[in-house]
């Protein structure tokens, strides 16, 4: 499109998203004496911790393919655990705001069209898990584990893209060319290896990694989920971290500074003493507004109990000048916020409170002295729901302090039915690693109904979860639900209404883990995987904004069913996910789009999955 009309477009969509926006703020303003909504609760703890910093990092280039079978010591002994992280907690008086009755059919949305009509479309493949278990260089080669799901993780510049999976990461050209990688997590952060097939001797557990472009300051921002083991069994103990890379320059094949937030939890280095730890932080999330980088998790003890949701708050402008001069001493402060008990009077511990980050453009979220918006569900009872909380943390920018003051509150609204998703059917075809085991076809995990990736962006926070859905008479399927929340404060209070609502279902089919980019306009769109009777897992994509959304896209077609290590055992059922990533390019004329799907590439012995990477104009 000719560059001053989409100028003109765009002016006239923003100008339509404000109006929307406006009205909405003000037709809920004047109803609020009789609006309910949640009021605070008691003020989460919080901890004031040291954020350690580990030394600089720089990835490498790819190793060859390393001869394996089914035979070798092929996946941790601690494996890539997926707990469940709902804790029914059921309160002495009714909740605020209550959840829909017991025996709530699931909902049945309208199938939406597939198309492969891809207009202003272009992809490429990203690391697969021939590319993961092959990662390494020398004292890395063979001895990545192998490993599902991959976990992925996609952030863009102008210039650049960087695809992560576990456990391994690889910096791109937009056109999709390699331009260094895949590297070895564990080899990029200068931890032990995963395993010495030599001495048999295993190292360190990294897992679940996040990355983030930040277009205001051009520096990466690249986290993982780290667990010390025994080296001579594998099994998890003290300490644990989140660990985070930060570039030193706008080019991501440069060098890079490392630093870790102790989430042991258990009173040692400072951390709090929480119940059933020494802990790990499942699934750090990220987010950033323009004061702090911000990591959340879900605590889980190393053998047993589930804690709930954890806040972490660290400077963004101290991270960056410790990368720009990596030699220099660093000193910085990382507010950790228990927020675990803040939904318990809904019904249950807090889980997966997603950050939110934004597009380039005009910064959000300056009111309060600085506030990051945070979405989480409510699906306590892994039944089904209809409401999301709102969270809002303020005064951010007293995190370049060295004693920050910041408070998190939240609000929980109602929204559209969602629920617990169903295991994924998949078209059948060869499977032969299940075939050699003796196993049928399996299914692929749908997980559950969390909060997935949030950005803010035209004023409005977008997300999704995986939602149960099932027509009158039919089997149960997979499909996305997804908000579009416009946060605001008025008399000092944090308020939120749903703008935008619905679901992405496709009749006799599955659709399951979503991401949305949006651009600094409001418009996006959405990625997430296809798969069913008629379709091997596939990616796919469908565009979004407060005004419209549209068909869903294959953006590469599956060609083959899943047939991964995980997929026999006993309930049959394939790791996949745990999640997406999309974002918007920092010039706004697109969206890129990263997903698991399985693709006509060399595979290992135990898994055949890849990754997708769309980029679609907006």
């Amino acid at each position: 499109m000719h560059s001053f009309v989409r100028s003109r477009m765009s002016v006239a969509i923003s100008l339509l998203t404000l109006i929307t926006l406006l009205a909405s703020v003000a037709i809920f303003q004047a109803a609020l004496p009789s609006v309910a909504h949640a009021a605070t609760a008691s003020a989460p703890t919080q901890t004031l911790l040291q954020l350690n910093s580990l030394g600089t990092a720089r990835l490498t280039a790819a190793s060859g393919q390393t001869a394996q079978s089914a035979s070798d010591i092929e996946v941790s002994p601690a494996a890539d655990r997926e707990d469940s992280p709902k804790l029914e907690i059921n309160g002495s008086t009714p909740p605020p705001i209550a959840p829909p009755p017991a025996g709530t059919a699931p909902p049945n949305p309208a199938g939406l069209n597939v198309t492969t009509n891809n207009p202003g479309f272009r992809g490429f493949n990203g690391l697969s898990h021939f590319d993961q278990r092959n990662a390494g260089t020398g004292a890395f080669t063979n001895t990545q584990f192998s490993l599902e799901p991959p976990d992925q993780a996609l952030c863009a510049s102008n210039n650049f893209v960087l695809d992560s999976v576990n456990t391994a990461l690889a910096v791109r050209s937009t056109s999709g060319k390699i331009l260094t990688g895949p590297t070895a997590i564990n080899q990029f952060f200068g931890l032990a290896p995963e395993l010495n097939r030599t001495t048999v001797t295993f190292g360190d557990f990294t897992s679940d990694p996040k990355c983030y472009f930040d277009p205001a300051t051009q520096h990466w921002f690249l986290t993982v989920l780290h667990i010390s083991v025994n080296p001579a069994n594998g099994a998890f103990q003290a300490p644990t971290h989140t660990l985070i890379a930060v570039s030193q320059t706008a080019d991501p094949t440069g060098a890079w500074r490392t630093f870790a937030i102790d989430t042991t939890d258990d009173g040692s280095n400072g951390t709090p003493s929480h119940p059933n730890c020494p802990c790990l932080g499942d699934q750090p999330l990220i987010g950033a507004n323009a004061d702090g980088f911000f990591v959340t998790t879900n605590e889980f003890g190393l053998t047993n109990g589930f804690n709930g949701a954890q806040v972490y708050a660290i400077s963004k402008r101290a991270l960056v000048q410790a990368a720009s001069n990596p030699g220099s001493a660093f000193t910085s402060s990382v507010v950790h916020i228990d927020a675990s008990q803040a939904l318990v009077p809904f019904g249950g511990l807090s889980f997966s409170i997603q950050p939110s980050t934004q597009p380039a453009g005009i910064p959000l979220g300056l009111e309060n002295n600085g506030t990051e918006y945070f979405l989480s569900s409510l699906d306590f009872t892994g039944t089904v729901d209809n409401r999301i909380a709102t969270w809002a943390l303020t005064n951010t920018r007293s995190l370049d302090q060295s004693t920050p003051n910041v408070n998190l509150t939240f609000t929980v609204i109602k929204s559209q039915l969602y629920g617990q998703p169903v295991p994924v059917t998949q078209k059948n075809g060869p499977t032969p690693f299940a075939t050699s085991q003796g196993a049928p076809i399996g299914f692929l995990n749908s997980n559950d109904d969390r909060m997935n990736q949030t950005v803010f962006a035209a004023g409005v926070l977008w997300s999704g979860v995986n939602t149960i859905v099932q027509k009158p008479g039919e089997a149960a399927r997979t499909g996305i639900a997804f908000f579009g929340v416009l946060p605001f404060f008025a008399d000092g209070q944090l308020h939120a209404i749903l703008v935008k609502s619905g679901y992405v279902a496709v009749d006799g089919e599955n659709v399951l883990f979503p991401s949305i980019g949006v651009n600094v306009i409001g418009e996006g769109v959405m990625s997430f995987t296809l798969s069913g009777p008629d379709f091997f897992p596939s990616a796919a994509y469908m565009p979004i904004s407060l005004f419209h959304t549209g068909d869903v896209h294959i953006a590469s077609a599956g060609a083959n069913p899943e047939d991964g290590f995980t997929c026999v055992a006993p309930d049959r059922l394939c790791r996949w996910g745990d999640y997406s990533a999309a974002v918007a390019s920092p010039d706004g004329r697109s969206i890129w789009l990263a997903t698991e799907f399985v693709p006509n590439t060399p595979r290992t012995v135990l898994a055949n999955w890849g990754t997708f990477i769309s980029n679609v104009d907006v």
